[in-house]
């Protein structure tokens, strides 16, 4: 791992115990002494602590006024930014002129400037991306001297208001700067669990304080990356390049609940993203395909790349993300299927190792929520 870029806290998590793997250029943790199946269900009951510090960090700083920013960030996705009141935050998607999707991210309203939060594998084309068409409206700025924790769970609001108690006034997708002993906190009531929790941007010199602050507690554990892989996918959210792509368009994707009626046909602003065409009309007409959770029967799971079936044998799609769910206690996946089978309860049939196995058509997602809204 000599190429690979070291996370802030490496030593940290060396010393946790942590089984440090490959992960988008970087070197992370997947999982702690514990394991991922007792990592996953600890964040479930109490609250696990993730360093995201992998992911992009970049602010956008207006040329001129917020007005200008905010039209111009809005033309590179089919998302409402204009209508972002300040001190929240929202999904996004950047779109290519296919209608695919070039990445997910989040971004958040600051007042003076936009906050922008994108994958780590996309972190370079996502800068290049935004300098490219924000030139004139903009200063692109990448977030290079900050790490990025998120702490998730039910027990994440009373772990964190013990160190910083403005937080218990958040709800989700609130965003807030709060001064503290570890510096001044950028913190997002926001996750990727399924859970209630907190994203805490926090300066590099006071990453290691806030990090052992929070694992000193009883109710917080370190949590690696596979834990936060079969969270988020009992909460049924996409991974970038796994559950979308370039070549996947947000309506089949099942995001379409983050397209705003204000961009969509007959809306204020209309249309004026890319890959309009083909998203505006999957939206009127449906797409080929559909995003759907899917549930295999018995206890083998379903990985990334099975190949689904029709009942006639028919090829009916493939599985994108798969694998064990340990809150639900059975293997759980998701995929995309031929529009005509994506209704609930719909028979197919999976291939595992040869062998053709049954799995259901289900709805998404595979555990509820508990976002604090």
């Amino acid at each position: 791992m000599t190429d690979l870029l070291r996370l802030g806290l490496h030593d940290l998590h060396v010393s946790l115990g942590g089984k440090m793997v490959p992960f988008a250029g970087y070197e992370m943790p997947v999982q702690y002494p514990a394991g991922v199946m007792k990592e996953h269900l600890h964040t479930r009951a109490a609250a696990g602590l993730f360093d995201v510090s992998h992911m992009g960090q970049v602010i956008l700083r207006p040329k001129t006024d917020m007005a200008t920013l905010c039209a111009g960030f809005e033309a590179m996705m089919p998302v409402d930014v204009a209508g972002l009141a300040e001190g929240r935050q929202r999904y996004g998607l950047f779109t290519n002129e296919q209608g695919g999707i070039l990445d997910d991210l989040m971004f958040a309203n600051r007042g003076d400037h936009l906050f922008v939060v994108v994958n780590a594998a996309c972190k370079a084309a996502d800068i290049a991306h935004m300098q490219a068409h924000l030139a004139a409206v903009a200063e692109v700025l990448p977030v290079t001297d900050r790490a990025l924790l998120a702490l998730q769970g039910p027990q994440a609001e009373a772990a964190l208001a013990s160190l910083v108690p403005q937080v218990m006034a958040m709800r989700f997708m609130d965003v807030a700067v709060v001064d503290s002993v570890f510096g001044a906190l950028w913190i997002s009531r926001s996750g990727y669990t399924g859970e209630d929790g907190f994203e805490i941007s926090v300066p590099d010199g006071g990453a290691h304080g806030l990090a052992e602050a929070l694992l000193a507690m009883a109710e917080v554990a370190p949590i690696g990356l596979g834990a936060r892989d079969s969270l988020r996918l009992e909460a049924g959210l996409c991974l970038y390049g796994h559950d979308i792509d370039e070549g996947t368009s947000p309506v089949e994707a099942g995001l379409t609940w983050a397209i705003q009626k204000t961009r969509r046909a007959g809306g204020a602003r209309m249309g004026g993203f890319p890959g309009v065409a083909r998203i505006l009309r999957e939206l009127a007409d449906g797409p080929a395909r559909r995003r759907v959770g899917l549930r295999p029967d018995g206890r083998a799971p379903m990985r990334e790349g099975t190949a689904l079936f029709s009942p006639d044998g028919a090829p009916a799609g493939t599985v994108t993300s798969g694998g064990f769910g340990p809150s639900v206690e059975a293997p759980i996946a998701m995929g995309y299927i031929d529009a005509k089978l994506a209704d609930n309860g719909t028979a197919l049939m999976g291939d595992v190792r040869g062998k053709h196995l049954p799995v259901t058509v289900c709805d998404l997602p595979f555990h509820p929520t508990s976002y604090k809204r």
